[in-house]
């Protein structure tokens, strides 16, 4: 499959990568979250191309993670906002920043901490049950067809057809 396909894949993981995948997007999304809103505050914090940037910030304001709001009418000049979309990206971003931390450090330690605001603490992302509350533990969570993968399957056993449309990993489990 190509990469310009992926979106087409019933996956989330994979449907995720069609937008936020590519090399500069997540170091984007990130200075937006640090409160980085023009094209020329992008461009200088991460030393990329202006080309290159254009293209990312497109592709996201497309995709709708990103807004563009007009900040001045002459000439006409745009800033980059994220949408509730975008926001939903936090969780993976703190997650990023909290494996990066870990395991990436060189032993230098974090290069940002963050603090809670209601309680003043330092605080780092964890994952957990939405059920029990519990810390979520590879061992501990099983997959199971959902119902956009049993609908597809479905119609593929009823059409004859083969489940080459569903990611080789996830065929044996329908």
């Amino acid at each position: 499959m190509r990469w310009d396909d992926i979106d087409k894949q019933v996956c989330s993981v994979a449907r995720s990568l069609s937008v936020v995948g590519e090399r500069w997007t997540m170091l984007i999304i990130r200075d937006a979250f640090l409160g980085t809103r023009r094209f020329d505050q992008f461009q200088s914090n991460l030393g990329i191309t202006r080309h290159r940037l254009s293209e990312r910030l497109g592709k996201l304001v497309d995709a709708g993670v990103l807004v563009k709001v007009p900040y001045n009418e002459r000439p006409l000049r745009h800033e980059y906002r994220l949408t509730r979309k975008g926001l939903g990206l936090y969780p993976v971003l703190m997650s990023l920043a909290h494996w990066g931390d870990e395991w990436m450090d060189k032993g230098e330690g974090a290069p940002l901490e963050y603090v809670h605001q209601n309680c003043g603490q330092k605080t780092q992302p964890t994952l957990t049950c939405s059920e029990c509350h519990e810390p979520l533990r590879p061992e501990e969570v099983t997959p199971r067809l959902g119902s956009a993968l049993k609908e597809l399957a479905e119609r593929l056993r009823v059409e004859g057809e083969t489940f080459d449309e569903i990611p080789p990993l996830l065929r044996r489990s329908v």
